[in-house]
């Protein structure tokens, strides 16, 4: 299990650096929004990577015919399984890097980046 998350954070941790060099070079379609919706479609987060502004909140839409979670990895938040059209909302009230996972589909990952 220690192995398994450490290849998560792994994962993770290239995914968003590949998204932030891709934003540094103008190729990303990511924009800062007072707010911002991720759909959860395909088993993926899409967008996913989101700027958003401190204050916004964030939407998941589960668009899959399968539950899935959207659980922070520092625990600032969880939701519970979302079934087909659910959603899970959080306000972000703080700057910073919030990274996030479907607990029950753990390859699923994405990013949000509070400016």
């Amino acid at each position: 299990m220690k192995w398994q998350r450490i290849g998560i954070l792994s994962k993770l941790a290239a995914a968003t650096a590949a998204l932030v060099m891709s934003c540094a070079s103008g190729s990303s379609s990511a924009s800062q929004s007072a707010s911002a919706t991720v759909e959860v479609k395909d088993f993926m987060f899409a967008p996913v990577l989101s700027t958003i502004s401190v204050g916004a909140t964030v939407t998941w839409l589960n668009k899959d015919d399968e539950p899935h979670t959207v659980v922070s990895d520092t625990g600032l938040f969880r939701s519970a399984a979302l079934d087909t059209n659910e959603t899970f909302s959080f306000e972000f009230d703080r700057p910073g890097t919030y990274h996030f996972i479907c607990s029950i589909h753990p390859s699923m990952v994405g990013t949000i980046v509070v400016q």
